[in-house]
């Protein structure tokens, strides 16, 4: 399965916040005088510094993690205090309406640019992943390649087991256009050429059979 390219554990921490250092914190979690402005529009506190977080995870981490009130609790400091709102405001936010947490997700993306992994865009990763996979085979490395794609042209990035599932699809399609571009190469006499050089080597190394 695609999926066992990480533990369980890996995958859950690749769907959550991870910790945040002291330059991320500064990087990320400032916001600009029209960052404010767009926030206030929700009016409600809780809203309020929620949408922060999500504004600012966004361009973070490429995502917003389902529990927005879980992100580090230094970040959420930072945006309160910034905000003039109390942290505790956003406990218990997202837990009743799901659609919610995704309508101010849709409406922070909007305001940033960014955009939803929809056909095109995925389109684009497909091919983006297949170039890579024609360079690099490491299933970790091509997926945080793909992550980094993501983020840089703006698009949300979509769930971990999609990814690995795109990765895994660029992978076996690089192995068949590696063998395409080769195939010609490797003629009757060449073919048996490279299985008596792959015998001697096994001798050589002491190997005595499958």
């Amino acid at each position: 399965m695609a999926t066992k390219v990480f533990s369980d554990e890996e995958l859950e921490a690749l769907r959550s916040f991870p910790a945040i250092g002291k330059d991320e914190l500064i990087r990320y979690f400032t916001l600009t005088p029209a960052d404010e402005a767009f926030l206030r529009k929700f009016l409600r506190p809780q809203t309020v510094l929620a949408a922060a977080v999500q504004l600012c995870t966004l361009p973070w981490l490429g995502f917003v993690p389902d529990d927005v009130a879980t992100a580090p609790p230094a970040a959420v400091g930072r945006l309160a205090r910034q905000l003039g709102l109390p942290v505790e405001v956003l406990r218990g936010y997202g837990m009743s309406r799901e659609q919610t947490r995704t309508e101010h997700l849709r409406q922070v993306a909007k305001y940033l640019g960014w955009r939803a992994a929809k056909s095109l865009e995925l389109k684009e990763l497909d091919e983006f992943l297949l170039a890579r996979a024609m360079e690099h085979d490491s299933p970790s490395l091509l997926f945080r390649l793909g992550c980094e794609y993501l983020r840089s042209a703006k698009v949300i990035r979509p769930g971990v087991v999609s990814l690995l599932e795109k990765v895994a699809t660029a992978r076996t399609a690089a192995e068949r256009e590696t063998h395409a571009r080769v195939a010609h190469l490797l003629n009757p006499e060449r073919a048996r050429g490279l299985d008596r050089w792959s015998i001697r080597s096994c001798g050589r190394r002491g190997f005595t059979g499958w």
